[in-house]
């Protein structure tokens, strides 16, 4: 038998190897310094737990599956491609800015409407599903195997039934929202699909933590929907649904759908290994309109902190109004620090956020930086219910901002998001009636607090310094 000796000095070995390797790995590998002394207080004060937790979260394995897939020019087709001078106003810094954050280009040619909600994008998205002649490629954070989810698994199936190309791509934890998963109607349907990033083996869950939150289809490489709008019955509001939720997509035409679909196709290849190829999924595009518009796709890969760049430039290049709808606002100190200045040198910051919330400890965290931003100047609005899951960004008149992005860790460090912005005034004054429309009976916080109660202002404190983590 081993001595106790014996094994009390390899588990003492054990318990120094552990945190010595993993902070090696953390000082290597990890950008934000925050994140980083978070985990290594974590690795020395738990060694075991804290090893475990870092392996399984703490690791971004994406850039070697990527490296392992090998990336071809087709998958990134559009990154860095030039485009000819596209006029953007007093915005030329922005869009100089963003060019480079992005290596996208802007495109001019295009045609957006915003479509507000499920009731006016569903039937948009499935009519265009009807109409589809060559290709269907959608992906979503959730499809819910719900009336709604399953109306879009029908369209998707007659589809293919007359010989539509079609590949389906939803999140590995988002499609367990719902019960027995979208995958088992999908697969009864014969369509083709993945779940991202999805794994039952245990040493592969760790992936879960990165999801990916897009929300985009791309029909026939011409029509482009994306946004913030998951498929859910909920987002139906017109049928009265449990838990109603409001929302924002767009329906897009012209040359930056061949972006976009790059977007979809990089995702796809990532999970399926199959490179979508052909005209079907590549058609020459001609403008549809006058709009400008780019893809802005971010995740923990090539795409790193894109959209928290994007932020902190578009902040930084306000004049007069400053306009931020969110879901859940939980930003790092640098966001919070320059929405502070935009509001201390004059601009009309206004920040609108639901007054019911489906994540409890977020909005406890949240309002623990009420406080500050409220006494800087800045304006927050709480709106009332339907809880919107709108994300949105206005800078002045003449700048736009939509998408899947939240205003918080997981958004901005952790999820593949996809936003797209633009530049023309139409689009803009499309985007503010929105705001008004969402913000109507708003009430303005002048002296917020996490609560006279000092467990929950624990409690939020604590869910702050989490971050990190999430």
């Amino acid at each position: 038998m081993i001595d106790n000796a014996v094994i009390a000095g390899l588990l003492g070995v054990l318990l120094l190897v552990l945190p010595i390797l993993g902070t090696l790995h953390v000082v290597l590998h990890k950008q934000s310094s925050r994140a980083a002394v978070g985990w290594i207080g974590l690795l020395w004060l738990a060694p075991v737990v804290g090893a475990a937790l870092y392996v399984v979260f703490g690791i971004n394995r994406i850039d070697l599956k990527m490296k392992r897939l090998g990336v071809t020019a087709s998958r990134f087709a559009h990154r860095g491609a030039s485009s000819r001078e596209v006029s953007v106003g007093s915005k030329a810094g922005l869009a100089r800015a963003i060019s480079l954050i992005s290596e996208r280009p802007l495109r001019s040619g295009n045609h957006i409407t915003l479509l507000r909600n499920g009731d006016v994008a569903y039937p948009r998205m499935i009519a265009a599903f009807n109409e589809a002649e060559h290709s269907i490629g959608l992906q979503s954070y959730m499809i819910d195997n719900d009336v709604v989810g399953n109306e879009f698994v029908d369209a998707l199936r007659r589809a293919h039934d007359r010989g539509v190309a079609v590949r389906v791509l939803v999140d590995g934890i988002g499609s367990l929202y719902s019960f027995p998963p979208i995958s088992v109607r999908l697969r009864r349907a014969g369509l083709t699909f993945q779940r991202f990033l999805w794994s039952w083996v245990p040493w592969r869950m760790g992936l879960i933590n990165l999801r990916n939150h897009r929300k985009l289809c791309v029909v026939d490489g011409r029509t482009a929907f994306a946004g913030g709008m998951n498929i859910r019955a909920n987002n139906r509001l017109a049928d009265s649904p449990k838990g109603p939720v409001q929302d924002l997509h767009a329906e897009i035409r012209g040359p930056v759908v061949a972006d976009l679909m790059a977007v979809f196709n990089n995702d796809w290849a990532f999970s399926s290994g199959e490179e979508l190829t052909g005209e079907a999924w590549w058609p020459s595009l001609k403008p549809a309109g006058t709009q400008t518009a780019r893809a802005l796709p971010a995740g923990p890969d090539a795409d790193m902190d894109a959209v928290r760049w994007t932020f902190l430039v578009a902040i930084a290049e306000a004049r007069s109004h400053l306009r931020i709808v969110t879901p859940y606002f939980l930003p790092d100190d640098d966001l919070l620090s320059a929405l502070s200045a935009a509001a201390l040198r004059g601009i009309t910051v206004d920040l609108f956020l639901p007054s019911d919330h489906n994540v409890g400890y977020l909005w406890l965290a949240t309002q623990t930086e009420l406080p500050a931003l409220i006494k800087t100047g800045v304006r927050v609005w709480i709106c009332p219910p339907p809880f919107a899951h709108t994300k949105l960004m206005v800078v002045d008149d003449d700048w736009v901002m939509f998408g899947s992005a939240n205003w918080d860790a997981r958004s901005l460090r952790l999820s593949f998001e996809l936003n797209v912005e633009s530049y023309d005034v139409e689009l803009v004054h499309q985007a503010i009636e929105t705001i008004n429309a969402y913000s109507e009976g708003a009430e303005r916080l002048l002296e917020p607090g996490t609560s006279k109660s000092w467990p929950k202002t624990l409690a939020g404190r604590a869910v702050r310094l989490l971050q990190p983590f999430l």
